[in-house]
């Protein structure tokens, strides 16, 4: 790794986000904790301006994280539970008429900061979509009028793994869309002994000190700034050899895939190890960032065949392989 100090980002502006980042971290650990690695993967996401879709059991504190990550991030909140009624409008917003004042647009809770989509796959696909869409596109049609969403904006939509009844599974185009697939566990026993005694049942949200660290304006120039750390050609090379072995199928395992990772996930690796390597406080990457943010990443993008899901092998280690395949060589 040669010519590291010749990034566009300066050193200097690289501490100055990595201390914002820290106290983040910190101020969101007095609400949420036991889950250091969650916590830092949401915050990759923001810095990359990706959207996370996490899965978890219910009554893990999902809303609770990423609420108390909005609120250290100076940024407002909205939730919007997915049923099996909701319409699009009900995300996005409508034209209304008002007899004294004529047709005027009533915008959804889509004009937010940071958006919880809770049980996202309660809804059919048309309502999905609309969310989507919104993510993609950053910006949303009522009526004839086009208004852009506020920046940042990030959306974390969580689904519940246990039911099958009533539920619409994203389709995998659309799940593709999330930089990140998180996996949210149980605690620790230690770590649940602290929850029991500062859980947020009997109190108010609003009653956790929490600080605001950052801001919106801040949040942006970090997201810049993540731009800006330089990734070796020898880093994309290695990014390339890893989503590459995902179509080839040629390593242990590699006959249970039935769909390889897109170039999209490419695209995500890319700038997801610029924001660990930020998080980290270097302007400039090295292949251990990489390897931190594979699974998150890929996991959602290799499509396995039947034959792998009745024989036990899931992703991970579809990806643990292929990563082990290229280190041998």
């Amino acid at each position: 790794m040669k010519n590291i100090d010749s990034p566009k980002l300066r050193l200097e502006d690289v501490k100055k986000y990595n201390k914002i980042l820290n106290e983040m971290k910190r101020e969101i650990g007095k609400a949420f904790f036991g889950h250091d690695e969650v916590v830092d993967a949401l915050l990759r996401a923001v810095l990359c301006k990706g959207h996370v879709l996490l899965e978890g059991v219910p009554g893990i504190a999902k809303t609770l994280l990423i609420k108390s990550l909005a609120k250290v991030s100076g940024c407002d909140v909205k939730r919007i539970q997915f049923t099996v009624d909701l319409l699009p409008t009900d995300i996005t917003g409508l034209t209304s008429y008002n007899p004294k004042t004529g047709f005027e647009v009533i915008k959804g809770p889509i004009f937010s900061n940071f958006i919880i989509a809770d049980e996202i796959n309660r809804s059919p696909p048309k309502t999905q979509s609309a969310l989507i869409e919104a993510m993609q596109e950053e910006q949303v049609t009522i009526g004839r009028n086009t208004f852009k969403l506020p920046e940042p904006f990030f959306v974390m939509a969580n689904q519940n793994p246990l039911e099958t009844e009533g539920v619409y599974s994203l389709p995998e185009a659309q799940v593709d869309r999330f930089i990140f697939k998180i996996i949210l566990s149980y605690p620790k026993k230690e770590q649940e002994e602290r929850v029991m005694e500062e859980n947020v049942t009997f109190k108010k949200f609003e009653e956790i000190p929490l600080k605001s660290i950052a801001s919106p304006s801040r949040l942006k120039q970090m997201q810049e700034a993540t731009h800006k750390i330089y990734l070796d050609k020898k880093i994309k090379d290695y990014i390339l050899k890893i989503v590459y072995k995902t179509r080839e199928k040629d390593f242990k395992h590699g006959e249970y895939i039935e769909l390889g990772c897109s170039p999209r996930a490419s695209i995500n690796l890319f700038i997801a190890a610029k924001a660990e390597a930020l998080i980290q406080g270097r302007n400039f990457v090295l292949p251990k960032d990489v390897d931190k943010v594979l699974y998150d990443v890929l996991r959602h993008r290799i499509i396995l065949s039947y034959r792998a899901q009745a024989e036990g092998i899931n992703t991970e280690k579809i990806i643990e392989e292929a990563v082990k395949s290229i280190h041998s060589f």
